[in-house]
């Protein structure tokens, strides 16, 4: 469409197509529209127009109109574009903005815009009530959050009407400490040219003719010379009497000691000594004040300024003891007496004071002297009568220490002291006034039970537990009761000064103070293990007889106290102590199987019999004390009696390993026959028991029955129950296999057995060893065994058998890198340990490997192997002390366990030998 009227534009139908009539969105606007596009919005009419009802204009305004609008049509246009994103590059008179070429601003745009204007004043004026009110409440809000500096001194400032005029007059004076905007100063840098004329000029040269050119600065050395005459004087001002203070001897050393400050530490030193200036003129009552003062000059090596400083100091804090310390500290001997004359005038009741002068002098009699001077002025003083009595005799200690209790009755050093010196009557007498002063001390009443410990021979635990017990009375009945730390504490001080029966009687009083009925035994347990571990051996047997005394029933207490007294107590109080467990608990079977072995290791035989008859007493079934016994008369030679106890366990106490025990003993008399009917009988009882049927393989072996060898192990396996039990019955039932030739046949039962009892290193170790021994330099085999040896450190990733297998079957070059993988995977197994420990002493690092050997024995002291190994290094490469300390300590612990170790002690014949002879046999057949 087009327009309608030539005149304006009031009933335009304005499409938004690209021309009057082209397609679009179309807005029709009426005579109360707006004469322009919705998006070119026109809040006032322009400037220079004049309100009418006609519609004509003048020529030039109606120009100036349209150009008006055709502007602010390109400038919206403009602004949508960037909003929207668009790169349109088209002209603004192109497309929409050719519809209002020739739009003209009428009086229809003019009402328009008004009545849109009067809307808007209209809604503005809604609610500015409210606003206005919101808005001054936030005000006030932010004024309470945020106070000004004026009304935060405001309380201050009313306060300061009651200062009185000599209040006013002794407020210091604060200096200038003004923040005024000071003018920075500029500098401008001079050329060159002037700073080297100004140089010459000022310089002094000398120039050698024998050597042109080189010249010297004058200038510069007499600086030098000057500085370093200025360090000499410095030195030498501390004089005594006229002599200067510099060692002659060292006096090159010390100059070679002397700080010489850089720029940087003399600006900060200047820094520094302009703020203790302030400090010190602010404040010149702040004694710390002067003395950081004369310290600071200290540092920068001005002696004689730091001792003006603290002279003024001193001067300025008549009554402060730390600035007048400080002067005699900066000042040489005799100079000191004089400041501390000055200071004992000005502050004579100061402690510090006199003992400082006291300190000065040399000779003894002056010490006392000044002493007994200060103690006339301050007779109330611990520290200067303990000073004063260090000086005498003991003799004359003691009238001292008589005076002192009398004027400072509350030190509790100068009771014990007293008491110290006195004979046990006059002492305990001491005690006794001591505790009338001081009923709440309790190292009074401890150092009484420590005097009786001392001083009475006859019933001493009653006199000391008597004083003990009234001790924790007393203190209790005044609420002075220490916690059973505090008192626990006080018996290891006692147990280490030398009284263990003070120890004792205060772990018996107080241990079990303030604990729960239900921690009881537990903490006590905890104690007692701590105190051991610190070496308080009485403190801790203590605690382990007051849990004794309290559960008296309880097996796990008194075997916990007889290993204590094992290691650390006499053979007396451990059999003491176990026959004193046996009566408490009579069906402890551990009990009573130690009791009877001790007295066998004290070789009481006869003691151990009566012990071992006593348990069958109280324990007639039971198995360990019938093999206890057995075992005694064994190591005894006494088979007979060995027999007859057998013959009677068989009838009360019959089990399979009383027959075993039974079978070995007649092997070991050599008697065959009786052995194997044992055998048949007992595993017609007891068929389950693996061993049975081991032993009777084991029959047939000797008589090189292989048949009836490999049908007893048959047997044995087919019989359901302990899988775990059967390994060594598979591994020797493979050994017959290979011993006939049949390698396959032993394969397949190795393979058997690992599906039956799965992850068992023993299995594949046996395995392994099979694939080696038939290999007979078939690399074929040879490559099957360490295949084999790989599958089994997988399935055993952790088995210390495997890995020190594979170490020393690895290949020379391999083996290093061996055992560190064996070391990641299993550090705590004594066999990998032994593999390299053997390692290492192949290699010929015999330090490194009698470490190793000690760690291997230190990790599994029953490994009877590590022993041996360790015995052969040392007799190789060590000396026959080493050699007798690793017999003694092998003989201690015992060993049973070890491949070559058990191969040598259970053969026929060596049944009888101790651990020493087994470690001598076995030791001399091994070799790196």
């Amino acid at each position: 469409m087009g327009l309608q009227d030539s005149s304006g534009i009031g009933n335009n139908v304005i499409g938004r197509g690209r021309g009057p009539s082209g397609p679009g969105k179309q807005a029709e606007l009426g005579s109360g529209g707006r004469g322009y596009d919705a998006g070119a919005k026109f809040g006032q009419p322009p400037p220079g127009y004049v309100a009418g009802r006609g519609r004509g204009l003048g020529d030039t305004r109606r120009e100036a109109l349209e150009a008006q609008a055709s502007a602010a049509r390109a400038a919206h246009r403009q602004q949508e574009q960037e909003e929207e994103g668009g790169d349109d590059d088209r002209p603004l008179d192109e497309e929409e903005g050719a519809l209002f070429a020739d739009a003209v601003y009428e009086e229809d745009d003019v009402e328009a815009d008004q009545i849109y204007a009067a809307v808007d004043d209209r809604m503005d004026s809604r609610r500015a009530k409210q606003r206005t009110e919101r808005l001054e409440s936030e005000l006030k809000k932010y004024r309470a959050q945020n106070p000004t500096i004026t009304q935060q001194f405001s309380d201050l400032k009313r306060e300061l009407s009651s200062v009185s005029a000599s209040e006013w007059d002794s407020i210091p004076d604060v200096g200038d400490y003004s923040v005024k905007k000071q003018k920075l100063e500029k500098y401008t840098p001079a050329p060159d040219s002037l700073l080297e004329m100004a140089r010459k000029e000022s310089a002094m040269t000398n120039t050698d003719a024998t050597f042109p050119g080189a010249t010297t600065d004058l200038a510069s050395i007499g600086e030098g010379r000057g500085a370093v005459l200025g360090q000499k004087l410095d030195r030498v001002s501390d004089s005594v009497s006229g002599q200067t203070v510099v060692d002659p001897k060292g006096y090159l050393t010390q100059m070679d000691g002397l700080r010489i400050n850089s720029e940087t530490d003399v600006g900060d030193i200047k820094k520094l000594r302009h703020l203790l200036k302030s400090v010190t003129s602010t404040n010149p009552k702040h004694g710390p004040g002067w003395i950081a003062a004369a310290r600071l000059e200290e540092f920068a090596g001005r002696m004689q300024a730091a001792r003006k400083e603290i002279a003024q100091g001193c001067k300025m804090c008549p009554t402060s003891e730390e600035v007048w310390l400080e002067a005699v500290r900066l000042h040489p001997p005799d100079q000191a007496k004089t400041v501390l004359a000055s200071a004992v005038k000005r502050i004579p009741n100061s402690v510090r004071i006199w003992l400082q002068a006291s300190a000065l002098e040399e000779a003894t009699e002056a010490k006392r002297v000044v002493l007994r001077k200060a103690l006339e002025i301050i007779p109330n003083s611990a520290k200067l009568w303990k000073a004063a009595v260090e000086l005498e005799s003991p003799q004359e200690a003691k009238i001292l220490l008589t005076r002192a209790v009398e004027c400072v009755p509350e030190s509790v050093d100068l009771w014990l002291a007293l008491a110290r010196l006195e004979s046990y009557e006059n002492a305990r007498e001491v005690l006794r006034r001591a505790l009338n002063a001081l009923p709440m001390e309790p190292t009074v009443w401890l150092t009484g039970a420590k005097l009786q410990e001392a001083h009475e021979p006859e019933e001493v635990e009653n006199a000391v537990s008597g004083v003990i017990r009234r001790a924790v009375t007393a203190l209790s009945k005044r609420s002075q009761i220490m916690n059973r730390e505090a008192w626990l504490k006080e018996a290891k001080d006692a147990e280490k000064a030398g009284f263990p029966i003070t120890s004792k009687c205060l772990i018996n009083q107080t241990i079990g103070l303030g604990l729960d009925p239900v921690d009881h035994r537990r903490v006590l347990k905890s104690d007692a293990e701590t105190v051991e571990v610190e070496g308080y051996y009485e403190t801790a047997r203590a605690i382990l007889s007051e849990l004794i005394a309290k559960y008296p029933a309880r097996k796990g207490i008194w075997l916990r106290a007889a290993r204590f007294e094992k290691k650390h107590g006499s053979r007396e109080k451990l059999d003491q102590l176990l026959l004193n467990a046996v009566k408490y608990c009579p069906q402890a079977e551990a009990l009573w199987l130690m009791a009877a072995r001790e007295r066998w290791l004290a070789e009481d035989l006869e003691g151990a019999r009566v012990i071992l008859r006593e348990a069958f007493d109280s324990n007639p079934n039971s198995e360990a004390i019938w093999l206890a016994a057995v075992k005694l008369e064994v190591e005894t030679d006494e088979l007979t009696r060995a027999r007859l106890l057998l013959e009677r366990a068989r009838t009360q106490a019959p089990s399979g390993r009383v027959y075993m025990k039974s079978a070995l003993l007649e092997r070991r008399t050599g008697s065959a026959d009786a052995e194997k009917k044992l055998l048949e009988e007992g595993i017609e009882k007891f068929p389950d028991y693996r061993k049975l049927w081991l032993m009777l393989g084991q029959w047939h072996r000797k008589s090189k029955d292989l048949n009836s060898e490999r049908s007893a192990y048959q047997r044995g396996l087919g019989i359901a129950g302990n899988e775990q039990g059967d390994v060594p019955l598979w591994v020797s039932l493979s050994a017959v296999e290979t011993e006939v030739g049949s390698v396959n046949r032993a394969r397949a039962v190795l393979e058997r057995a690992r599906q039956k009892v799965p992850k068992n290193e023993r299995l594949w170790l046996a395995s392994v060893r099979l694939e080696r021994k038939a290999s007979q330099k078939n690399q074929v085999s040879e490559a099957a065994a360490g295949q084999l040896l790989a599958k089994a450190l997988q399935d055993c990733p952790s088995s210390g058998m495997l890995w020190a297998e594979a170490v020393e079957t690895e290949a020379r070059p391999k083996q290093k890198i061996r055992s560190v993988d064996a070391l990641k995977r299993c550090d705590k197994d004594a066999r990998v340990m032994l593999a390299v420990a053997r390692l290492l002493w192949r290699d010929r690092k015999l330090d490194k490997a009698q470490d190793w050997f000690q760690r291997a024995v230190a990790l599994d002291p029953d490994l009877g192997d590590a022993w041996a190994n360790m015995w052969a290094f040392e007799k190789a490469h060590g000396n026959k002390e080493r050699v007798d300390a690793v017999e003694k300590k092998c003989g201690e612990m015992d060993p049973k366990h070890g491949e070559l170790w058990i191969g040598f002690s259970k053969k026929e014949g060596n049944e009888g030998l101790k651990a020493v002879d087994i470690l001598r046999a076995v030791g001399e057949k091994i070799g790196p």
